[in-house]
C-alpha cells in the first residue's frame, strides 16, 4: 500500500515535483502466482504467437504494417528536465498536446509534418486536456499559489489553489486565458460532456484523494466534481454538484477516481475509481446515477481508465498497477496484471468480465510500463483499439472477440532513463498520434485491411474520453 501511494502521488504531482526514476515493481505486484483469468483468456504462450512480426527502423521497433510518419521533438519553453507530454485533443487540423509546463498547439493539416502553431507556458502537472469548440481547459493536480499560469507552487497546508483552467483557442497561435474554477482534491483528469442545449459544457473531474491536513483535499473524498460552463460566458464557470459514488469514504484508503468516459449518445459513463470501476447513468448530466461497481481484487491494483466499443455492448478498463513509474511488462509480472479487462456490458446495463489483455512483448526490467491512455479505431463491425503503454510504446489491438483478444500492430522505442515513453495514443481521421513523455509527439499510420475503413471516418473534433459513434 505504501509503494502504490507513493507511485499514485508521484504521477498526480501532489505538491511535489515528478521524480525521473522508475521504481521496481513492489513484491505483491511481481509475485508469480498464477492470477484466475476467465475461461477462454489467451495464455501468454498464445499472446505471444500472436505478435505481429517486428521490422526495425532508425525510428524504433514496430510491426510491419506501422509507419513512423514524424516525431516533433519538445522545444522551448516546454523543454525542461520534467516538462512532460502528457494527454492529447484534437479539433480540425490542430492537435492539442498537454505537458506539465503547459500546452502545445500543432497544425497537422500535414501529418507527415507536424509544425507548432503555439506553445502556452503554464505549469501545474498534470495539464490534462480537453477542447469545446473555442474553449481548451486543462487539470491542475498540484497545489499553485493561484489559477494564473504564472502562479508559483502553493503550500497544500495552507489556501492554495488547484482545480480547471479554461483557455480561449479562437485564434491557435495566441491561446489566451480567460478564467479558472476551483474544485475538492484538484483536478487529476477532467472529461468533457456536452450538455444537453449548445450553450453549455460539463466538465466530470476525476482525482485522488483525500490529502489530510491539506485545506484542498479534505477527507472525505468518495466523489467527483461537476463543473458547468456556460459557452458564451466561461468566466461563470464554476462547480455545480459533488455527486458520491460510493456510499461512504474508507478511512485511510484512496478515495474519488482516476479517470471517467462518457458516452453521451447513450447516456452512459465508465469511471476508473480507486478500487473499483463504476458504471454510471449521466441522462442527468448534474446529477450522475450509479449503476453499478465491479471490482477485481486479484488482478488490478489502480483502475485507471475505461473505454467502451462503438455500440456499447463492450467496456475495456485499465489498470496502472505501479503508478505508471514501473516495470510491469517483464517477465515476472503476470499477463493479467497491468493489464486491460474486456467486460460485456449487457442489455440489462450489467457488467461481465469476459477477458485480459496485455502487450505479449515482453520488456527489461528498467522500463516503466503498464496500460494506459487509448481510443477506439473507428473500425465497422469490429472492437480495435490503439493504446499508449509507456516504455512498452504504442499498441493496436483487437477485442471484437472480447475473451481472446489481441495485438495486430506496435511501435516501440528502446529503454530510456528514468520515465518515458507514451503517455497517450489516439487515432484521429487516419493517422495515430502519440504523446511521448520525453521524446515529443509521434505521428504513426497504419496500412492494415483489417483498420483500413477507419480512414473513411472523419471527426471535426476528438476528446478520447468523450466518445461519439461512427
Amino acid at each position: 500500500m505504501a509503494f502504490v501511494l507513493a507511485a499514485l502521488l508521484l504521477v498526480a504531482g501532489c505538491g511535489a515535483d515528478p521524480t525521473p526514476a522508475a521504481s521496481p515493481p513492489s513484491e505483491a505486484a511481481a509475485s508469480s502466482t498464477a492470477p484466475v483469468a476467465p475461461e477462454g483468456s489467451p495464455s501468454a504462450s498464445e499472446q505471444a504467437a500472436q505478435t505481429p512480426a517486428p521490422g526495425i527502423s532508425g525510428d524504433g521497433t514496430h510491426s510491419d504494417n506501422i509507419t513512423h510518419l514524424a516525431n516533433v521533438p519538445p522545444s522551448a519553453p516546454l523543454n525542461g528536465p520534467q516538462s512532460w507530454g502528457t494527454d492529447l485533443a484534437f479539433q480540425g487540423d490542430y492537435a492539442f498536446v498537454g505537458n506539465f509546463d503547459g500546452f502545445s498547439v500543432f497544425d497537422i493539416s500535414d501529418p507527415s509534418s507536424p509544425s507548432i502553431a503555439s506553445q502556452v507556458l503554464c505549469p501545474g502537472e498534470q495539464n490534462d486536456i480537453s477542447v469545446s469548440g473555442n474553449l481548451l481547459f486543462l487539470s491542475i493536480d498540484s497545489a499553485r499559489a493561484g489559477p494564473e499560469c504564472d502562479a508559483q507552487r502553493g503550500e497544500p497546508e495552507s489556501d492554495a489553489w488547484e482545480g480547471i483552467r479554461i483557455f480561449d483557442i479562437t485564434d491557435k497561435t495566441h491561446p489566451t486565458f480567460v478564467s479558472a474554477v476551483q474544485t475538492d482534491c484538484g483536478s487529476h483528469t477532467h472529461t468533457l460532456v456536452p450538455g444537453e442545449s449548445p450553450d453549455k459544457v460539463y466538465l466530470y473531474i476525476s482525482s485522488p484523494g483525500p490529502e489530510p491536513g491539506t485545506v484542498t483535499c479534505a477527507p472525505p473524498h468518495n466523489k467527483i466534481s461537476v463543473v458547468e460552463v456556460p459557452v458564451k460566458d466561461p468566466k461563470a464557470a464554476k462547480v455545480v454538484s459533488r455527486p458520491a459514488l460510493s456510499e461512504k469514504a474508507v478511512e485511510g484508503a484512496i478515495g474519488g477516481c482516476h479517470d471517467l468516459t462518457v458516452y453521451p449518445e447513450k447516456n452512459l459513463a465508465a469511471a476508473a475509481c480507486f478500487g473499483d470501476g463504476i458504471l454510471l447513468d449521466i441522462s442527468d448530466r448534474v446529477n450522475p446515477k450509479v449503476l453499478q461497481h465491479v471490482s477485481d481484487k486479484e488482478n488490478f491494483a489502480i483502475w485507471h481508465s475505461a473505454t467502451f466499443n462503438n455500440d456499447a455492448t463492450k467496456v475495456v478498463f485499465g489498470d496502472e498497477l505501479g503508478g505508471g513509474v514501473s516495470a510491469t511488462c517483464d517477465a515476472n509480472t503476470p499477463k493479467t496484471k497491468g493489464a486491460n479487462a474486456v467486460y460485456d456490458l449487457g442489455k440489462d446495463r450489467r457488467l461481465t468480465l469476459r477477458g485480459y489483455f496485455k502487450i505479449p512483448r515482453e520488456q527489461s526490467p528498467e522500463e516503466n510500463c503498464v496500460a494506459h491512455n487509448g481510443s477506439l479505431l473507428p473500425v465497422p463491425g469490429k472492437d480495435i483499439m490503439v493504446q499508449s503503454w509507456y516504455q512498452g510504446g504504442v499498441s493496436v489491438w483487437d477485442f471484437t472477440d472480447a475473451a481472446k483478444p489481441r495485438e495486430i500492430a506496435f511501435f516501440e522505442r528502446g529503454p530510456v532513463p528514468g520515465v518515458g515513453g507514451s503517455w497517450s495514443a489516439y487515432y484521429y481521421n487516419g493517422h495515430i498520434y502519440s504523446s511521448d513523455i520525453t521524446k515529443g509527439l509521434d505521428v504513426l499510420r497504419i496500412d492494415d485491411p483489417l483498420t483500413d475503413p477507419a480512414a473513411k471516418v472523419e471527426l471535426k473534433e476528438l476528446n478520447a474520453q468523450t466518445q461519439v459513434s461512427y
